[in-house]
């Protein structure tokens, strides 16, 4: 028996352990734990095996798996918190998500797309409304990173770096800047702020006084979007987005820099999370005195980003950009050689507050509200120039400039002195606007989604500094629908449309449909996928403030009520466009080069323009010769003189090209180039001889004083535009070197009966007016210790003062040097 106890002691102390472990297995089994899953692709939709994603969190590797035949993942840990994704796998650039919440008990999904090695493929939102590789898109979008971003003071440069598109910008930093996309009008394009519309009432967006500060992305959309965000999207749009904080305890960046021409700037930015909570605040100070009298430049900008986990599927956010600028307005001086002692003055607040839920692994919602306001100031505090007892152009005294030699690019010039002055002015433009967006996609299949949407539209305008212009209210709503898919993640699709009710305009549709075709699916090899894409799509804009004023429905509506209803006369209509695209996308080396190529053709019908009392009945339709000539008394004895109707039409079409690819894994290079072919098809604004007189000419060649005459181009768009950008990335230094050219433009120099004798002497032929220009910037930051960086950046290389339209001067060569300095590891941006 003794033997037989010691055999039972020792079967006991070896059981103890292997109970102890099986206790604590299931101990472990039963305590709650977050997992992530999800299926890693490439960009087209292939699944991608053998990836390594890595869950991190305050930095560290949580856990780790590799993906499975099918591309698929799980990542099961016992941690709540905050976690981030990084996955690697062979030939993909690595990618790091953006930062989640997930709690004991949550299971994530998360989806992730991989772009290739050597070329950028990036995910974009406004070619579907819901986020989409750009690989499965027909549409034309560009990214601008925040490596494209981080250096420059504003967007002006940067929106000259991709196909198709021209920024015009009326004088130095801070002056009125306009975005032409593919030919349309610089009113053409919807600009997004987080998802809401920044434009004035109208769609006039002035990209001059915008600060990148606090801008992660510029999302560039090119080609008729108006069933996914309404009247605006013409031509284009432009989605900036804001950072979020990432890191687990406040990270400070600063950023402090002083340059030539009295410039300076600094910039604080604080960011970061605290458990279900991330956050950032942003505040930049910008001043200049530019190159030329009276034309100093300052800007302040405070941004904002909360974001707030109430769940693992449930985010509530709000977003805040408030930046207040005051510019000096010299006015044309290669016209005068005498500067305007004037100013403009802007504040403008865009907000956003939303809630998007993820319902289930299929079902997503998103409900947003969006307040914009916008106040723009303008004066003249004095006259300025030499005294003239009377001049015809005012109608009264006047101030002229310096006796000057106007030059054109096209080899015209005049002599003479223009009207600078006839008296100060003080105005003020008020755009206010509430926006409520509902967003609902569903994923039927993995190849098959869907996306309804709603928004409404509370907007109002004044001019309060005129008594002249009633302050304008518009109450608009936007339904829309789309479907999105694939066949075999060979063909790729989306469908939709919009039905718009606008309170001035009345209920229009803009349906749009894209397509592509992987005709050689992407593989290894020196044609490694080649892409057929084709797009159509309808547009429309709302007109503007001034455009609704001094149209003949209000002018009616103002003096003669009665013939709106007599003659049947409707309010100002939508400018319209409809755009035909076709196109090619070819991968070359194993995606180590990128080609594009597309031709679009834009057809603007019902544009807005100046028409003559005596052509306007003409033009109305569906009116007698007896109501034309009840017309015509009733404009001549209120005094009327030009009014706006939808009577311009003109085309632009042409061909946009580009290519991209990288060296290594550190430089990577980006080039294109534009050919556009636009003209005016039908105008009124220039024949109305009977109230206008004769067309102005310049040696016997017509001139067009203040809109293009037909057959000729629109002014401001030149022909022939192109860009190159090389970006190196690497270790401790950073550099990118980036040029812009542009050919010559139509325009004009707006001086009709504005010389010293009331006449048109200082009138130029409109065709190729404009100079054609290269803009060559260079910008680098190398790392002195792991807190600080020295950065340069110079502008205008060439020292080109011919960028900006005939009679302003570009701002010249300009350099700036800074540190920036972080506190905490990175700079809690994400």
């Amino acid at each position: 028996m003794p033997v037989l106890d010691r055999c039972f002691a020792v079967f006991r102390r070896a059981l103890r352990p292997a109970v102890v472990v099986v206790l604590l297995a299931v101990f472990a089994a039963a305590l709650p734990a977050a997992s992530v899953h999800g299926i890693v692709t490439d960009a087209t939709g292939a699944k991608v095996s053998g990836a390594r994603i890595a869950l991190l969190a305050n930095g560290k590797i949580v856990s780790s798996v590799v993906t499975s035949s099918d591309g698929s993942f799980e990542i099961t840990t016992g941690k709540s918190g905050r976690f981030f994704l990084v996955v690697t796998a062979s030939s993909f650039r690595q990618l790091q998500t953006p930062n989640f919440y997930a709690g004991p008990l949550d299971a994530i999904e998360r989806n992730l797309v991989l772009e290739p090695a050597w070329v950028r493929q990036a995910i974009v939102v406004t070619a579907t409304g819901v986020p989409t590789p750009q690989a499965q898109t027909s549409a034309a979008t560009t990214v601008l990173s925040l490596h494209d971003l981080e250096m420059r003071t504003d967007l002006v440069s940067a929106l000259r770096l991709m196909p198709g598109t021209q920024v015009v910008q009326t004088g130095q930093m801070g002056a009125q800047s306009s975005l032409f996309v593919r030919g349309g009008d610089s009113d053409d394009n919807k600009i997004l702020v987080d998802g809401v519309d920044a434009t004035d009432l109208g769609g006039q967006f002035d990209f001059g006084p915008f600060s990148t500060t606090a801008v992660e992305s510029a999302e560039v959309y090119r080609g008729p979007d108006s069933d996914l965000f309404g009247a605006g999207a013409e031509t284009g749009v432009v989605n900036l987005t804001t950072p979020r904080g990432t890191t687990s305890f406040p990270s400070i960046l600063f950023e402090g820099d002083a340059g030539n021409l009295d410039t300076s700037r600094e910039q604080l930015e604080a960011a970061g999370t605290h458990r279900k909570l991330d956050y950032l605040g942003a505040f930049s100070w910008l001043q200049t005195a530019n190159d030329l009298p009276n034309d100093e430049y300052h800007v302040a900008t405070s941004a904002a980003n909360l974001g707030w986990a109430l769940t693992s599927g449930t985010q509530v956010r709000a977003t805040l950009h408030y930046g207040v600028s005051a510019t000096g307005v010299p006015n044309a001086w290669d016209f005068y050689h005498i500067a305007d002692d004037a100013t403009q003055k802007d504040q403008n607040l865009f907000f956003s507050a939303g809630i998007g839920n993820q319902m289930t692994a299929s079902l997503h919602n998103d409900v947003r509200y969006g307040a914009v306001r916008k106040r723009e100031q303008a004066n003249l505090w004095q006259t300025s120039g030499n005294y003239q007892a009377y001049n015809s152009d005012c109608f009264s005294a006047a101030y002229l400039g310096n006796t000057v030699t106007i030059a054109g690019a096209n080899g015209y010039s005049a002599t003479g002195q223009a009207v600078l002055d006839c008296s100060t002015y003080a105005t003020q433009f008020v755009n206010n606007r509430d926006q409520l967006i509902y967003r609902g996609d569903l994923a039927f299949t993995p190849h098959l989604g869907a996306l309804v949407g709603f928004q409404f539209e509370d907007e109002r305008g004044a001019e309060p500094s005129s008594s002249y212009y009633p302050s304008v209210e518009r109450i608009n709503y936007d339904y829309q629908a789309a479907v999105h898919g694939d066949f075999k993640n060979r063909f790729f699709y989306t469908l939709g449309g919009a039905l718009e009710h606008y309170s001035l305009f009345g209920v229009e549709t803009t349906p749009r449909a894209g397509f592509s075709y992987y005709v050689l699916r992407p593989r290894h090899g020196v044609f490694s996928g080649t892409r057929l894409l084709f797009n159509f799509g309808e547009s429309d804009r709302e007109p503007t403030m001034i455009e609704q004023d001094e149209s003949l429905y209000s002018f009616l509506e103002t003096y003669n009520p009665a013939a709106i209803s007599q003659l049947h006369i409707g309010k100002i209509g939508a400018p319209q466009n409809r755009t035909y695209e076709g196109g090619i996308q070819q991968d070359l080396l194993s995606d180590h080069i990128l080609f594009r190529a597309r031709y679009f053709h834009n057809e603007f019908g019902r544009q807005i323009e100046y028409v003559g009392l005596d052509l306007i009945p003409e033009l109305v339709p569906n009116l007698s010769a007896a109501e034309q000539a009840s017309l015509e008394a009733i404009l001549q004895a209120n005094y009327a003189y030009e009014l706006t109707v939808n009577s311009e039409a003109f085309r632009a079409q042409g061909v946009e090209t580009s290519l991209e690819g990288g060296i290594g894994k550190s430089i990577f290079l980006r080039g294109g180039y534009t050919y556009l072919d636009a003209v005016v098809q039908r105008s009124f604004t220039n024949s109305d001889q009977a109230l206008l007189g004769p067309i102005p000419t310049f040696d016997g060649i017509e001139v067009g004083p203040y809109s293009p005459l037909v057959g000729a181009r629109p002014f401001r768009r030149a022909p022939h535009t192109g860009f190159l950008s090389a970006i190196y990335a690497g270790g401790r230094f950073t550099g990118q070197l980036t040029a812009a050219f542009a050919s010559r433009s139509d325009d004009s120099t707006f001086l009709e009966g504005a010389d010293a004798n009331g006449g048109n002497s200082l009138l130029l032929p409109n065709r190729n007016l404009d100079y054609g220009y290269a803009k060559l910037d260079m910008g680098w930051s190398v790392r002195l210790i792991s807190w600080a960086d020295l950065y340069v950046q110079q502008e205008n290389l060439m020292n080109n003062q011919h960028i900006a339209p005939i009679g302003y001067p570009s701002l010249p060569f300009t350099v700036r040097t800074g540190l920036r300095l972080r506190w905490g590891p990175g700079s809690g941006r994400h």
